[in-house]
């Protein structure tokens, strides 16, 4: 053997708590929680008052998006050091749509050990319920505040044949249906799913219209946290037009011809030039 010192690093356990109801909490979880020298939280309150529910009392840190990228030094040298941390949002899955990507990948990069506490996540919660395509799907995380920015993504997800998951608060959750039954079509197969695990948990199925028409009817289930997902456009399915894309190509078909007009129009919309050409040779073609 060797003269050469071995250096034994500590591990960072990405821990998944639970996302509403505290039975989900795994015997992992609670090993890891009562073993790491401190835990980093999203919100020390939050994951205190959870631990305090466990009987477990870990050193905290609050680690969240303000603060992450002056924790990463801290963190890396207490490792190299040998502690044992662990890394929790304030529910579900960390480093979706939360905090902890700097720091995972400060890891890697330093050659120290990364470990998953498996667990909770709404996402893989509610498309194991949502009854649509699971086989492929990109998840978008929590879409946009402002208008503009939501709708040209909502456009682009319209076009899209995988299976869409997004996170939406209950403030913009009527605005982000509204949009999604004028970008996608009030026929659009969705799954909402609100406040899962928890006392109200509830899960609709159907068309973007109907459902959008049953949460603006009753103002209960615009509250709590939401997940929805939008099936795919099915193969062979035509792209989308919506009404308001429509006016903006005729209105530029009516300057230039109409290749141009569907080069230019592409360039701002989620819909491709050829489609919208082809449109416009049909629309021709019918007038």
């Amino acid at each position: 053997m060797s003269g050469e010192s071995v250096i034994s690093t500590g591990v960072l356990y990405v821990i998944a708590t639970p996302i509403g109801n505290l039975a989900d909490v795994s015997d992992r979880m609670r090993e890891v929680i009562a073993m790491v020298d401190c835990l980093y939280a999203e919100d020390t309150r939050h994951t205190g008052m959870l631990c305090q529910r466990l009987g477990l009392s870990p050193p905290l840190r609050a680690l969240h998006d303000h603060n992450e990228g002056d924790r990463v030094a801290e963190l890396l040298e207490r490792l190299a050091d040998g502690a044992h941390l662990g890394l929790v949002s304030d529910a579900g899955t960390p480093l979706i749509s939360d905090p902890g990507y700097k720091v995972v990948s400060a890891c890697h990069r330093q050659g120290i050990r990364v470990s998953p506490v498996p667990g909770p996540s709404s996402v893989i919660a509610a498309l194991s319920v949502c009854g649509l395509p699971t086989d492929r799907f990109c998840f978008y995380g929590f879409l946009p505040a402002k208008s503009k920015a939501r709708r040209d993504l909502l456009a682009e997800i319209a076009q899209q044949s995988s299976t869409s998951v997004l996170f939406e608060s209950k403030h913009r959750i009527v605005k982000s249906l509204l949009d999604i039954c004028e970008l996608m079509g009030e026929q659009r197969p969705l799954c909402i799913a609100r406040e899962l695990t928890k006392t109200f948990e509830t899960v609709m199925h159907g068309e973007a219209g109907e459902l959008c028409r049953r949460i603006v009817a009753s103002p209960e289930s615009q509250k709590g946290e939401f997940v929805i997902i939008v099936r795919g456009l099915e193969s062979g399915t035509a792209q989308i037009i919506s009404s308001q894309t429509e006016a903006l190509l005729v209105a530029v078909a009516a300057e230039v011809a109409p290749r141009k007009a569907a080069a230019i129009v592409a360039d701002h919309v989620g819909v491709s030039k050829k489609v919208l050409y082809q449109w416009l040779v049909e629309r021709d073609r019918s007038t």
